[in-house]
């Protein structure tokens, strides 16, 4: 393919896109954001009509809701010509967008996926955290869908994302699906379930190393680890999951596999060595 139709080594009909913030709806935020003050070592500010927590690399939002619900996930593009790019790609597929003010993304553009998940995107607001704490980037969201499938395409034809894998049934039902917006692996996953929700978030640290030390700063917190540590077969990464007071599963991930773009989606049964190579998997779908 010639230079130009390619950008960053990616087709021109892709996306190219960080995950930079996720707005959370929650019975008590304040409780919750207090909860990710000690489990990720946020910092906490108040507005008028929510709670934003920041760290390196991460970002949070709280309002008053229902738990387990996505409200937004803000995607960073690195310019407004990709963000161009994209509000026209979503109006060929025949879906709408409409210009917003966030206080994390500028020249931003919101969509609505069939389930009705809201998706931002802009360009990033330099809120650079000084603080120490450990590093873990936030890196992707999963939800949970009763039909996946209307999910993926608007993914792929709307926003300009990537399948990476599919999980399939033995039936030959798909029941995961990760699709990427970078060379990372997955930026974004759905899973089939019996209710359409949010399932968790995920933040991407450096080694395995350092999957040891997060480990080790839960104990210091007394927040129990609930799966893990392992390995998951789509993406090859190392992860240790535990819950926020809502529910939600929150993961630290380490050495997420890079993929090549020529590489061609692949195919995972759907059994426990998929989810957790090193032993028990939860088959949540």
């Amino acid at each position: 393919m010639s230079s130009a139709h390619t950008r960053w080594g990616r087709p021109l009909d892709t996306l190219v896109a960080r995950l930079h913030y996720l707005e959370l709806a929650s019975p008590d935020p304040l409780a919750t954001a207090q909860f990710y003050e000690r489990a990720m070592g946020y910092e906490v500010r108040h507005t008028n009509d929510a709670i934003i927590a920041s760290g390196p690399d991460r970002h949070l939002i709280f309002v008053p809701g229902a738990p387990k619900t996505l409200m937004r996930a803000g995607f960073a593009v690195p310019n407004v010509a990709e963000r161009d790019r994209l509000a026209a790609r979503i109006e060929r597929a025949g879906f709408s967008h409409r210009p917003v003010v966030t206080d994390l993304l500028t020249d931003a553009i919101e969509t609505v996926d069939p389930d009705g998940n809201r998706f931002v995107f802009g360009i990033a607001r330099d809120r650079s955290q000084r603080m120490q704490a450990l590093p873990a980037r936030l890196q992707h969201v999963v939800v949970a869908s009763r039909d996946p499938a209307k999910i993926v395409r608007f993914f792929v034809d709307a926003l300009g994302f990537t399948l990476s894998d599919d999980v399939v049934d033995g039936e030959g039902g798909i029941r995961t699906s990760f699709l990427r917006c970078s060379q990372e692996h997955h930026s974004f996953a759905v899973f089939k379930a019996a209710e359409d929700r949010l399932d968790h978030h995920c933040y991407e640290t450096t080694d395995w190393n350092m999957i040891r030390d997060w480990g080790d700063h839960m104990a210091s917190e007394h927040i129990p680890i609930q799966w893990g540590p392992g390995r998951h077969g789509p993406g090859n990464n190392l992860f240790l999951f535990v819950h926020d007071p809502d529910g939600n599963w929150v993961e630290i991930s380490a050495e997420l596999e890079i993929v090549d773009h020529q590489r061609p989606a692949g195919r995972w049964p759907h059994e426990q060595r998929t989810l957790n190579s090193w032993g028990q998997g939860l088959l949540r779908s």
